[in-house]
């Protein structure tokens, strides 16, 4: 099963909050310039753009970057805006309104971004952007599942990004997976060994490569986005390092309202599957860690606990409510996206479960077979 699409979700959703405005609610998702050489001092100044100095476009730019909390689609409004009034002009407006289209997962918007960033790049550092960026976003169209000439489009995109930096890890890996997704797996696994022998011993995609570079297939199915984090016991969780357990992710609030009705659903599904090969997670949005301690105490929520405090986890994974659930498989491949207080959490999870406890049987029965 694939990942549900945002639309998909929306349709499902029962009861849920929306975490940045914490807003519960029925069907509602929510330097200093370098000193210049001889020959660039007699190299005249390039005038600044027209609308930088327009006020309108100042009072929408201000407004795109004030730090307040909104939600993803006001954000991309204002980006939208400042970048109308510099009738396209503006090269940060532009990457800005891509960057809220991909949070919002509107794919083809952001291609079209794209393209007219493309027809105003001239320094290499845009021109590697558009690249990459369509690469990655022609890998999304069609509900994450490309056409055949869509991924050759996105290798040839993201081959030419790698002209500019031969060495970029983005790049390489996206590159990688798309040829995987082509059945090109001597090519992937290549680019794959190319990014294993850049990266460091810390990089969050380092054993997922590594299980590329095993097994290219995996690398054209929909994985999930890979994190690790320190949970509040002090024990280092890495997603990719599960040895082949399935994972359930609980994304949720002590002041979400729902999330308290599922709490012992949740709590159930913890204690009755404790012995089997799954691992629970629950990744808090609460801002007080004082509070979210006293709360996970209280109910006994004795399974690993994360507090997601700058909603890094919550942005990879595209939560815009909660409860959010989402399970994984024994390969890190991203089966299910659950909303709200109605989802079937407990049977996604015993198919999940059988399977990996099938494939855990298979690899010792073939281990013992190698042995003998």
């Amino acid at each position: 099963m694939r990942r549900l699409l945002p639309t998909t979700v929306a349709a499902m959703l029962s009861l849920a909050c929306t975490f940045s405005t914490h807003h519960c609610a029925a069907q509602q998702t929510a330097a200093p310039s370098p000193v210049p050489d001889v020959a660039s001092a007699a190299t005249p100044a390039k005038p600044a753009p027209a609308y930088e100095s327009d006020p309108k476009f100042q009072k929408a730019l201000e407004a795109a970057k004030q730090k307040v909390s909104l939600q993803a689609d006001e954000r991309l409004a204002r980006w939208k805006k400042a970048s109308k009034i510099a009738q396209g002009q503006c090269v940060e407006c532009l990457r800005e309104v891509v960057k809220y289209q991909v949070r919002l997962q509107e794919w083809k918007d952001a291609l079209g971004t794209v393209a007219q960033l493309e027809a105003i790049a001239v320094e290499p550092e845009d021109k590697f952007y558009v690249a990459t960026e369509r690469g990655q976003l022609l890998m999304h169209v069609n509900g994450d599942q490309p056409k055949p000439d869509q991924l050759k489009q996105a290798v040839a995109s993201l081959e030419a990004a790698l002209v500019i930096r031969p060495n970029n890890r983005t790049a390489l890996y996206q590159d990688g997976r798309a040829l995987a997704m082509l059945g090109r797996y001597d090519e992937a696994k290549a680019q794959f060994q190319h990014y294993l022998d850049r990266a460091s011993e810390s990089d969050h995609y380092r054993l997922r490569v590594e299980h590329f570079i095993d097994n290219p297939h995996l690398a054209a199915l929909p994985m999930a986005p890979p994190f690790t984090v320190v949970t509040s016991e002090g024990e280092e969780f890495n997603l990719d390092d599960m040895n082949g357990k399935v994972v359930l992710l609980d994304f949720w609030a002590t002041w979400c309202g729902p999330c308290n009705e599922s709490l012992p659903e949740l709590k159930k599904i913890a204690k009755d599957f404790a012995n089997e090969p799954l691992v629970v997670i629950s990744i808090s949005q609460d801002h007080d860690p004082v509070a979210w301690k006293e709360f996970i105490a209280k109910h006994e929520m004795t399974w690993p606990q994360y507090r997601d405090a700058d909603n890094a986890l919550g942005t990879a994974y595209g939560v815009h409510a909660i409860p959010h659930y989402f399970t994984i498989d024994a390969d890190g491949v991203l089966t299910t996206e659950m909303v709200g207080t109605d989802s079937d959490v407990r049977g996604k999870l015993k198919k999940l479960i059988a399977h990996a406890k099938d494939e855990q049987q298979k690899k010792a029965a073939a281990s013992d077979k190698a042995g003998q």
